[in-house]
C-alpha cells in the first residue's frame, strides 16, 4: 500500500508528492498468514481429537466388535455416574454430556448404517423396534437434563436408563448383530465396518 507526501524544494516552496510506501501492506499479509495458519492448526486438531475418538471402534477386527466395545464405554461411563453423590454437581454434568456424546455418535452409527443393513437382511421389524428404543434414549438423555442432579430422582432416572439400555443392549449382541454378520460375506462385512467407521468420524 501507498499513501502520498507533499515536497518542498529548497526554498520552501511545495513543488508536488512523492509516493511512500508504508508497512500495511506487509502487515495485512503476515495477518492472513497467520491466520490461515491458525486455521490449518485448528483443523488439524479436530481431526486429530475425531481421530482418537474414533480410534477404538476403527481399530476392532469386525463392526461388531466395535459396537461391542462403544457398548462397554457407554457401561463405565454409567459406573462414573453412579459413583458420584449428590454434591458432584460438576462431575454429574459433565458425565452426563459424555454420555451423550457417546450415545449419540453410536446412534448415528447403527441408524445410519448397522439398522438399514438389518432391514435388508429381512429383520425389518427388529430395526424398527432397535430405531424406536433410541427415541427413548434421547428421552432419558431428556429427563436427565431437565431434573436438577441434586435430587434423589436424578440417580433413579439413571439407574431406569441404564435397564432399559442394557436390555437393547443385550438384544443386539446377543441375537440380531451376530445373525446379520452371519448372513454377509465378508467383504459385506468389511464395507460395513467402513461404512459405520465414516458415521462415527463425522460425529466423534
Amino acid at each position: 500500500m501507498t499513501t502520498t507526501e507533499a515536497t518542498r524544494d529548497n526554498k520552501g516552496r511545495f513543488t508536488g508528492s512523492k509516493a511512500v510506501k508504508n508497512g500495511n501492506g506487509k502487515s495485512l499479509g503476515m495477518l492472513a498468514g497467520a491466520a490461515a495458519g491458525g486455521v490449518a492448526v485448528g483443523l488439524l486438531a479436530l481431526f486429530g481429537r475425531k481421530a482418537i475418538v474414533q480410534a477404538p471402534s476403527a481399530l476392532a477386527h469386525d463392526w461388531v466388535e466395535a459396537l461391542i466395545g462403544e457398548h462397554r464405554a457407554v457401561a463405565k461411563i454409567f459406573d462414573a455416574i453412579e459413583a458420584t453423590d449428590e454434591s458432584a454437581t460438576l462431575r454429574r454434568s459433565l458425565l452426563l454430556a459424555q454420555l451423550k456424546h457417546a450415545l449419540t455418535k453410536h446412534a448415528i452409527e447403527e441408524e445410519n448404517v448397522i439398522y438399514p443393513a438389518l432391514r435388508d437382511a429381512g429383520n425389518k421389524d427388529a430395526a424398527d423396534l432397535l430405531v424406536k428404543e433410541h427415541g427413548y434414549v434421547k428421552q432419558y438423555l431428556y429427563e436427565l437434563a431437565n431434573t436438577p442432579s441434586t435430587t434423589p430422582e436424578w440417580m433413579q432416572i439413571v439407574s431406569r436408563f441404564r435397564a432399559d439400555l442394557e436390555d437393547h443392549v443385550a438384544e443386539e449382541e446377543n441375537n440380531l448383530f451376530p445373525m446379520l454378520r452371519a448372513t454377509l460375506s465378508e467383504e459385506k462385512n468389511k464395507a460395513l465396518a467402513v461404512a459405520m467407521n465414516k458415521e462415527g468420524f463425522k460425529v466423534a
